[in-house]
């Protein structure tokens, strides 16, 4: 890829000088759905690792905790994290409305609707019904923007309210699907620098066809331009033109939940099955490894509560030897300091 987007690219997500409190609000909103570290970050405030000299981690309890952060089930029934300000936007792309409720379905949302807040125990009281059953229901009417649940710390023990409760002046009609991607695309656009249709799906787990048809409108409208491997904001096109690449030097271990990995989630799991392939032992791809600027490779083993197996560090940098300590201090900074049992394949 282009020196120039490369670097433009990691400016924009603040991997070169690091978001200050102002900076890190409007970088957020651009990556939006936020989401935790991938697989231990249970329960805990998303993040944007690497980008801040502060603890965003904790800069974001408090905004759950202010309710400037709100949870909801968005791209792909996930969980995540937006701006309260942001709620009409994301139902309009990922609302799923209730067609054909269950008995089940409604009575919860009746009981909800008429008495609540209540949490699950006091929905298994009221209702009868197991938690495996109630859980299912409750993501459900979540998914259909009916309820809300106001997870603003990182207790278990929340309360379900009536959607419209907690957010009386959303109007979810607001946008069409259409209107809503073209908004979030050119944030994409302005932190991804360059993109093709896949990264934006990727992310989004919206419709490729969709997405299409939002991209052409925008390049039709001049602000999008289209490139040799995708399209970029035609204002981009012009800055890049005069602009200088910098020298970049870093090496960050990426969780599976980041944007800038799942952007190129496609892409990246194809490349860690060739790197991995034939390897006797647990090779699951634990961390992705970005090295100035683009991906090489990834920490491997297995997932466990607690520090994970740490197998092996896979690597197609083609001088990755002259930088082995620098990976290998990555991938133990973002593992409580355990050292992996290979590089490369060879025991340290």
């Amino acid at each position: 890829m282009d020196a120039k987007i490369i670097t433009l690219r990691m400016e924009r997500q603040c991997f070169i000088n690091k978001a200050d409190e102002v900076e890190y609000i409007e970088l957020y909103r651009d990556m939006q759905p936020g989401q935790n570290v991938y697989w231990n970050g249970f329960g805990e405030p998303p993040t944007l690792v690497f980008r801040t000299d502060f603890d965003d981690i904790e800069f974001n309890r408090k905004r759950q905790l202010d309710r400037k952060l709100v949870k909801g089930r968005f791209a792909g029934g996930n969980i995540g994290w937006i701006v309260p300000e942001d709620m009409e936007l994301f139902a309009a792309l990922y609302q799923k409305p209730l067609t054909e409720p269950t008995p089940e379905q409604l009575q919860i949302l009746e009981l909800i609707e008429t008495a609540g807040p209540f949490n699950i125990q006091q929905i298994k009281e009221e209702t009868g019904l197991l938690v495996k059953q109630i859980t299912p229901i409750l993501h459900r009417l979540q998914e259909a923007f009916l309820i809300y649940e106001d997870q603003y710390d990182g207790e278990w023990d929340r309360g379900w309210y009536k959607f419209a409760e907690i957010f009386p002046e959303a109007d979810l009609r607001k946008y069409t699907r259409l209107e809503a991607l073209k908004i979030i695309l050119l944030r994409f656009a302005y932190r991804t620098v360059q993109f093709d249709t896949a990264m934006a799906k990727s992310f989004y787990r919206i419709p490729e066809t969709e997405i299409k048809r939002a991209v052409r409108e925008l390049v039709v409208e001049g602000i999008f331009a289209v490139s040799d491997s995708g399209y970029m904001l035609r204002s981009d096109a012009e800055l890049l033109e005069s602009y200088e690449p910098k020298e970049m030097s870093f090496v960050y271990a990426i969780h599976r939940n980041d944007f800038i990995y799942k952007v190129q989630e496609h892409i990246l799991k194809e490349k860690a099955k060739r790197l991995t392939e034939g390897l006797a032992y647990d090779h699951e791809p634990l961390q992705y490894l970005l090295i100035d600027g683009e991906f090489h490779g990834a920490a491997v083993g297995h997932f466990r509560n607690g520090p994970y197996d740490l197998n092996d560090i896979v690597c197609d940098l083609p001088n990755a030897e002259s930088r082995k300590e620098e990976i290998i201090q990555a991938v133990s900074l973002v593992n409580y300091g355990k050292t992996p049992k290979r590089f490369m394949g060879k025991s340290l």
